[in-house]
């Protein structure tokens, strides 16, 4: 799919109107965006749309295979346009960073589940917790840093 949505929804035997197109354009925009984030930048173009609004588009759109959703921690799911790769998400715990990461680095572990169980995966939904490099480096610096809940670092053999 590309940008040309106006023809994917005719394809598909549906219009392109303008509140599908702002909520295109907003998660395009986002990219791995909340439907409240998606309202926030709908209202900048358009004051008069409502969350139910998005919620409808955004079911719509997934329907037809436009947006995707992912969670990514507890509350809302998050949507990005569904014609860019396939790929996990890598979300830091500290900083809430999401980094997108080819499927291909789980294949392994996908082939480990199909063989053993039968089970086919969506890897697309997938999401795994952790702490970026950043963060990482940031907690490891040594004594006297702050740790990931704030509270400083205890010292050495406390």
């Amino acid at each position: 799919m590309s940008t040309d949505w106006k023809t994917d929804l005719r394809q598909r035997g549906y219009r392109l109107t303008p509140q599908r197109q702002l909520v295109l354009e907003a998660v395009d925009t986002l990219e791995h965006a909340t439907p409240d984030d998606i309202l926030s930048e709908v209202r900048r173009t358009a004051s008069g749309v409502n969350i139910s609004t998005v919620y409808r588009t955004l079911e719509l759109l997934e329907e037809l295979q436009l947006v995707s959703h992912a969670h990514l921690g507890h509350g809302a799911p998050t949507y990005h346009l569904a014609d860019r790769h396939h790929h996990i998400h890598l979300v830091c715990r500290d900083c809430t960073g999401v980094i997108e990461a080819d499927v291909g680095v789980v294949e392994e572990f996908t082939e480990k589940l199909r063989g053993a169980f039968g089970f086919e995966t969506d890897m697309k939904h997938f999401a795994i917790f952790g702490r970026c490099a950043d963060c990482t480096a940031k907690t490891a610096d040594g004594p006297g840093i702050d740790g990931p809940s704030g509270d400083p670092a205890p010292a050495a053999g406390a």
